[in-house]
């Protein structure tokens, strides 16, 4: 494989990579995930079936296209871009959601839709500050006035965990989201004051 064809072939992966964190529908983020795994499975495994067959006259060429499948392939098995992306995405956002959450703490935002009662639908699609729609969660604690809001990063389906950056100034929800960091550590953490990264149903 030409460098100019492998060049092309890591843009495609990091556009696929984009795509995949920002515009695919939830219900078909898992599908997506799925065709890419296999696509690049493949075309690792026939690189490496290249290389066995030349190993005995190997040029540099055939090792940096093996290694770059290889490494391609386990980055889309780890999702190791949408970790990369989500920490940028964190801090290109940050401001605008600071801004949604004064909104609904002010009672400028509520729940706006008739099949959950804590989704709200955002008014505009772009820019996308909460994956799979730009749907953000809303729940009030009634007798204290605190507030929790979830934007997602991750939609998975109905009640299967999903992945948010949630902030929240409510105690119990606090309490809640340390218990998540404490079982599961790798997938919830805090990221600032009053804002958290979890993963849950």
């Amino acid at each position: 494989m030409k460098t100019r064809t492998l060049q092309y072939f890591v843009i495609f992966w990091i556009t696929l990579s984009v795509i995949y964190y920002y515009f695919v529908p939830y219900f078909l983020v898992v599908l997506q995930f799925f065709i890419m795994l296999i696509g690049f499975f493949a075309w690792a495994f026939y690189q490496i079936i290249k290389t066995i067959q030349e190993i005995r006259a190997l040029s540099r060429q055939r090792i940096l296209s093996t290694l770059a499948a290889i490494t391609l392939f386990l980055c889309t098995l780890y999702r190791i871009p949408n970790r990369l992306i989500e920490k940028v995405d964190w801090h290109i956002y940050y401001s605008r959601r600071t801004k949604i959450v004064e909104l609904a703490k002010i009672g400028k935002l509520n729940s706006n839709v008739s099949w959950n009662e804590w989704i709200c639908q955002l008014p505009y699609e772009f820019p996308i500050v909460s994956n799979g729609g730009n749907d953000i969660g809303i729940r009030r604690n009634k007798s204290t006035g605190k507030i929790t809001v979830s934007f997602f990063v991750f939609r998975n389906f109905f009640s299967a965990p999903s992945t948010y950056f949630v902030y929240t100034n409510d105690p119990n929800e606090i309490k809640t989201i340390n218990e998540l960091m404490e079982n599961d550590p790798d997938n919830n953490w805090k990221i600032d004051k009053n804002w958290y990264r979890t993963h849950h149903e």
